[in-house]
C-alpha cells in the first residue's frame, strides 16, 4: 500500500476510545451537505484560489478526506449516499432516459429510486429524528419517488438535475420551467431567488420550527451550485475580475503547488499531459481567452457564494447551541463538470437550438438571470487537478471528490486522512452515530437490501486504522464506462476517443494521474482484476454495454468558433 495514502495525519485521536454515541442521552444532529459538480481542487483547503473560508474551517476543525470517491455523475452518487449501497441495485444503474435497450425494464435500472431498500432518512425518521431536505433531488419524478415519500418530513426539492440559480427557468426544452415540490406538492419559487441562499433559508426555517421539542434533526442540504448555468450575484462575480486571465495551465500549476504544500497530494505528483481533444490556453484567440476568463470568474463566484451560505447555516447552529452536537458531512457529488449543455438533446428540440433562442449569452450578460453557459472542459481540467478527465468518466477526475467530516465529539483535532472512502460509507456512518444498526435488513415487516458501505465511526474514533483494510475492492460503472480497483491497482475501460475501448491498468500508488497504462506489461493483474470486475457485476445485477448514447461528451463544442486542437 502507498504509505502516503494510508498514513493517518490527524493531530490527535479520541482521548477515550471507548466512547459510544449510542449511549449518549443527547442524540447528535446530522447535517449532510452536497455540492453539485464541485471539482476536487476548487476549495481553498484542497488547493484552490477561490475564497472558501467557512468550508476550509470545517475541514481544518475536523477530518479532511483526500481519497474520497463518489460516482461519475450526480444521481447515482446521491442514490448511494442515501442508501449506503450500490447505485445499480437501488434504481440508478443509469440516469433516467439514458437506458440502453438491454437495460430497459431491468431491476436497478428504473432511472429513479426503487423500493428494494429504505433511505437513511427513513431510518432516522422512524427512530425519532426530524428529517429535512432542501435542494436538488434528481432521484425520481413521481409521487412514489419524491423525497417526501422517502423519509423526509419537510422538503423543498428541485426534481430535475439542474435549473436556473436566479429564477424558475429550467435547463432543457422538455422542462423550460423547473419543477419544484414542497412536501410533494408543486410550488412556484419566491422572488427574488438565489439558489444557495434560498435552500439555506429553508433548512434554517425547518430546524427553527421544531427546535423546542428536543428531537434531533437530519438535514440534507442538496445545493445546486456550482452546476451550470453559471449564475451568481454580481457582488460575488466582481471579486474575481481578472483573476483567471493567466489561463488554464498557470492556474492548475498554482493549485498543484498549493496542494503539495498543504499535504493534499504527495510531492512527486505531476499535472500530466493534457488530453489531445482540448485546446491549450495559448491556442485560444484573444476573444476566446476573455470569454473563458469570464466563465471561470462566474464559476468561482458561485463557489464562494455557496461557501458563504453554508457558513450562515453553520452560524445558525452555533447561535442555537447545536453546532457541537451536530455531525456535519460535506462532499461533492462527482468530479468537475466539463460537458457543454448545448450537446444535450432532450425531446424533439436540442439544447443547441433552444438555448440561443431563449437566452442572452453575450459576454456582457454572462452570469445574469437570462444567460445560460457552462464553465467548459478547459477549466474543468483545472478543477480536477491533478487527476484525469472529469464528470461522466470513471477516471480519478470523474470519481474523486472533496469531502470532510466535522464533529467535535469524535474528531476534536484537525487533520488530513488519505484513507480510501466511498460515498456508500456515509449512510452506515450516520446510522451508527445515531445509535442505529447499519446491518439491519428489515423494515416494517419486509426484507430490504443491506447497506454495503462501511461505517467510518471506528476509524474516526481511532479504534480501526483503516476503513476497508488491505485487499479491498471497489467498482464503478456508468454509460458503459467502468472501473474496478483492488488496493492500489485499477482497471479502467473508456470508450473512444477518451480511452482505448479495452481494459487499461494503472498503479495509483505511483500514478494518480493515470498516465502509464501497464496492461500489456502485467496481463496477470489484468486477469486478476477482471475477475474482481465480473464478481462486482454479478453482485450488483448489472447490465453492462459497450456503447451507450452518452450524455457527457468531451466538451469540444464548448469552443463554438472552431479552435484548432493539438
Amino acid at each position: 500500500m502507498n504509505p502516503f495514502k494510508s498514513r493517518w495525519l490527524l493531530v490527535g485521536l479520541m482521548m477515550v476510545t471507548g466512547y459510544c454515541l449510542a449511549t449518549e442521552s443527547r442524540r447528535p444532529n446530522i447535517l449532510l451537505i452536497v455540492a453539485d459538480d464541485l471539482g476536487y481542487s476548487d476549495l481553498g483547503v484542497f488547493g484552490g484560489e477561490i475564497s472558501t473560508p467557512r468550508l476550509d474551517a470545517l475541514a481544518q476543525g475536523g477530518v479532511q478526506f483526500t481519497n474520497f470517491y463518489a460516482a461519475p455523475t450526480c444521481s447515482p452518487s446521491r442514490a448511494m449516499l442515501l442508501s449506503g449501497t450500490d447505485n445499480h441495485l437501488v434504481g440508478l444503474g443509469t440516469q433516467k432516459y439514458y437506458w440502453s435497450e438491454e437495460q430497459k425494464g431491468r431491476p436497478g435500472y428504473e432511472g429513479q429510486l426503487n423500493r428494494r431498500f429504505v433511505t437513511v432518512a427513513t431510518r432516522l425518521r422512524d427512530s425519532g429524528y426530524h428529517t429535512y431536505m432542501a435542494g436538488k433531488w434528481h432521484l425520481g419524478y413521481d409521487q412514489d419517488s419524491y423525497p417526501s415519500a422517502r423519509g423526509f418530513e419537510q422538503t423543498y426539492a428541485l426534481l430535475e438535475g439542474g435549473a436556473s440559480h436566479l429564477d424558475q427557468r429550467g435547463v432543457i426544452p422538455k422542462a423550460p420551467t423547473a419543477n419544484y415540490r414542497r412536501n410533494g406538492q408543486a410550488v412556484n419559487l419566491p422572488e427574488p431567488f438565489f439558489s444557495s441562499r434560498f435552500f439555506t433559508d429553508v433548512l434554517i426555517d425547518n430546524i427553527e420550527s421544531n427546535r423546542e421539542d428536543g428531537k434531533p434533526f437530519f438535514a440534507y442540504a442538496a445545493y445546486t451550485a456550482p452546476h451550470w448555468p453559471l449564475q451568481a450575484p454580481q457582488a460575488f462575480i466582481e471579486r474575481y475580475r481578472g483573476r483567471y486571465d493567466a489561463g488554464y495551465e498557470s492556474t492548475a500549476a498554482a493549485r498543484l503547488h498549493k496542494m503539495k504544500r498543504l499535504g493534499v497530494v504527495s510531492a512527486d505528483v505531476g499535472l500530466g499531459s493534457p488530453p489531445g481533444f482540448y485546446p491549450l490556453w495559448n491556442q485560444l484567440s484573444n476573444e476566446q481567452q476573455v470569454r473563458e476568463s469570464r466563465l471561470m470568474e462566474i464559476y468561482a463566484a458561485m463557489v464562494e457564494a455557496l461557501d458563504f451560505h453554508i457558513g450562515r447555516l453553520v452560524d445558525y447552529l452555533n447561535e442555537i447551541g447545536q453546532l457541537e452536537n451536530t455531525l456535519i458531512v460535506f462532499m461533492s457529488d462527482n468530479g468537475a463538470e466539463g460537458s457543454n449543455p448545448l450537446d444535450i438533446h432532450a425531446g424533439s428540440i436540442p439544447n443547441a437550438q433552444w438555448i440561443p433562442e431563449n437566452f442572452d449569452n453575450r459576454l456582457e450578460n454572462l452570469g445574469k438571470v437570462d444567460s445560460y453557459v457552462s464553465v467548459g472542459p478547459g477549466w474543468a481540467r483545472v478543477s480536477s487537478t491533478p487527476y484525469r478527465l472529469q464528470k461522466g468518466f470513471t477516471t480519478e477526475g470523474g470519481l474523486k471528490v472533496p469531502a470532510l467530516i466535522h464533529y467535535p465529539a469524535i474528531t476534536p483535532m484537525s487533520g488530513l486522512s488519505h484513507e480510501f472512502i466511498t460515498v456508500r460509507d456515509i449512510a452506515p456512518t450516520v446510522m451508527e452515530i445515531a445509535g442505529l444498526d447499519p446491518s439491519d435488513q428489515h423494515h416494517r415487516g419486509r426484507r430490504v437490501l443491506p447497506m454495503t458501505g462501511k461505517s467510518l465511526l471506528p476509524y474516526l474514533q481511532g479504534k480501526d486504522l483503516s476503513v476497508h483494510g488491505e485487499g479491498f475492492t471497489a467498482g464503478w460503472e456508468l454509460f458503459g464506462r467502468r472501473a474496478i480497483r483492488h488496493d492500489d491497482w485499477k482497471l479502467l475501460w473508456l470508450n473512444k476517443p477518451w480511452g482505448k475501448q479495452r481494459w487499461e491498468l494503472y498503479n495509483l500508488a505511483t500514478d494518480v494521474g493515470e498516465t502509464q497504462d501497464l496492461a500489456s506489461r502485467r496481463p496477470d493483474l489484468v486477469r486478476k482484476l477482471d475477475a474482481h470486475w465480473q464478481e462486482y457485476v454479478r453482485q450488483n445485477e448489472m447490465v453492462v454495454v459497450d456503447k451507450v448514447d452518452i450524455l457527457y461528451t468531451n466538451g469540444t463544442s464548448h469552443y463554438q468558433d472552431g479552435v484548432e486542437r493539438p
